[in-house]
């Protein structure tokens, strides 16, 4: 299927590895000119090597910028680094499992910064120039933990559940445009951090890697799936999203949770 992406430019926030990049991927595969950021120069450097080399004729690129420093942001939201962004994929996220009473204030700021002020900056920095134009798509990456929090992940399904709610309040600013603006509910992805999880447990108890991972999905009782989504799938919803294909939707908070939803409402 032609998703009629060629000569769009994209922007993908934290996308040097896992869903990130899987996204970023899919879209250069698409013919988008796909902008990288990731907060080392190394990696970043690699993955628009991988991009360019997996998807040539294209000039893709990558910015640096850590999102949790607003000053940092601000430089590049300043800068014509990003130009004139067709597809804004805010995708850059952080969590972790700490129970409720150890997470200070420091903390929550943290959270709030990287998962929703970064989307909230980017947005405001490319809806203006998109709904002027008359196109544009942009595109949250969230969690079914935004709809159905974790106790043991408080701040970070908090995040996620603002973050949809941004989603939905922007995308009653393009009422009657060509822009759309969605959000992508996730569910137990097998991300490169999460690998990286894996990896170390398996290497603590010297036991199989697929063991452990499939352990830890077992745990899960709510997914219909019965195993962890590959960072593919995710992308591929999201250059669907992103597609003139998907004129029709926004507003939305799309699920590919693997049916975790579905079993717990």
């Amino acid at each position: 299927m032609d998703l009629q992406l060629a000569g769009r430019s994209a922007f993908v926030s934290g996308s040097t590895r896992g869903i990130g990049f899987a996204v970023a991927d899919r879209l250069a595969a698409e013919g988008a000119r796909v902008i990288l950021s990731g907060r080392h120069p190394e990696t970043l450097e690699a993955a628009v090597t991988r991009l360019r080399t997996a998807h040539p004729g294209v000039e893709h690129s990558g910015v640096v910028v850590d999102f949790a420093d607003p000053a940092r942001m601000g430089a590049l939201l300043d800068s014509d680094a990003l130009g004139e962004i067709d597809i804004l994929v805010n995708n850059v996220g952080m969590f972790g499992l700490a129970e409720f009473e150890t997470i200070d204030d420091a903390e929550w700021a943290r959270y709030l910064e990287v998962n929703l002020m970064s989307g909230v900056r980017l947005s405001r920095l490319a809806l203006p120039g998109m709904i002027e134009r008359g196109w544009g798509r942009v595109l949250f990456i969230s969690s079914e933990s935004g709809v159905n929090v974790p106790a043991d992940m408080v701040h970070y399904g908090v995040t996620k559940a603002a973050m949809i709610a941004l989603s939905n309040g922007l995308a009653k600013r393009t009422r009657g445009t060509a822009v759309t603006v969605n959000t992508v509910l996730g569910g137990p992805t097998y991300s490169d951090g999460v690998a990286d999880t894996v990896e170390a447990i398996a290497a603590s108890q010297s036991a199989p890697v697929d063991a452990v991972k499939a352990a830890i999905i077992g745990q899960n009782r709510t997914t219909l799936l019965e195993r962890f989504i590959d960072p593919d799938e995710i992308a591929s919803l999201v250059a669907y999203l992103a597609s003139p294909l998907a004129s029709a939707t926004n507003g939305a908070a799309v699920r590919a949770d693997g049916g975790v939803l579905t079993a717990t409402l």
